[in-house]
């Protein structure tokens, strides 16, 4: 099981203040604790984090229905990854984590000094985030480099494939006992601060909108703006449905 761990995230305040559910120009003039908080985090607990993505690529062998099936039997189905990945020859299934020590930085804290509490959890946010669009860049550069193109990442709570279907095909894809991550019976990762997706590859897939367009919080979500800035592959939509 290929695990990658050569990556360094571009990590700033305001991404922090973000990852709290906050509006960074708002928070910087109404709370210069906050502020301060996120900025101590990103000195103090950033180079602690320990960022991992473990991963697989699979052939495609056939779409049968809402089906894709791949090496070895196994398969994703559901609407979502039907419509993405018709025409992929390769599927990528990844699952990223900056590990455990923030949750338990997150906890110690939030009794003590709720303030940094919440700015160590904004930063987990934003590093696991960080990862998740950097891994994809990078599967989706690889694919570019053999003359292929890429889908945008698909993450189980997405329009169109639910957590409770989409997390056990992936982890029945990848195991990523190596890189510290496991699924509970309720279908969520730990560590907390952990994001999987797959991705489809070949000469003739289809990237169809942006991330933003699957996720179920599309309607309400202050951020868009943001995200539209940003690459294509930004998976923004996964932090808020699987933390």
């Amino acid at each position: 099981m290929p695990v990658l761990t050569d990556w360094l995230l571009p990590l700033e305040v305001d991404l922090i203040l973000r990852g709290q559910g906050a509006d960074p120009a708002a928070l910087r003039s109404r709370s210069p604790v906050a502020v301060e908080a996120a900025e101590r985090a990103l000195r103090d607990a950033g180079p602690l984090l320990s960022p991992r993505v473990a991963y697989e690529r699979l052939a495609v062998r056939e779409l049968r229905h809402e089906r894709v099936v791949l090496d070895g039997g196994r398969f994703l189905s559901g609407p979502l990854v039907a419509q993405h990945l018709q025409g992929a020859s390769t599927v990528v299934a990844a699952v990223c984590t900056i590990g455990e020590w923030i949750d338990e930085a997150v906890a110690t804290a939030i009794a003590d000094d709720p303030v940094f509490g919440l700015a160590l959890d904004g930063l987990g946010s934003a590093a696991v985030e960080a990862l998740a669009s950097a891994a994809a860049n990078r599967f989706e550069a690889e694919a570019a480099a053999e003359g292929l193109e890429a889908t945008i990442p698909l993450s189980p709570g997405m329009v169109g494939w639910t957590v409770d279907e989409g997390q056990p095909q992936i982890f029945a894809l990848v195991d990523p006992a190596q890189a510290g991550v496991r699924l509970t019976a309720a279908w969520m990762m730990t560590p907390r601060k952990s994001v999987s997706f797959v991705l489809g590859i070949g000469p003739h897939v289809r990237t169809i909108g942006r991330t933003c367009d699957y996720c179920s919080l599309k309607e309400t979500c202050r951020y868009q703006d943001h995200y539209e800035k940003q690459s294509p592959r930004e998976p923004e939509a996964r932090r808020e449905l699987q933390e």
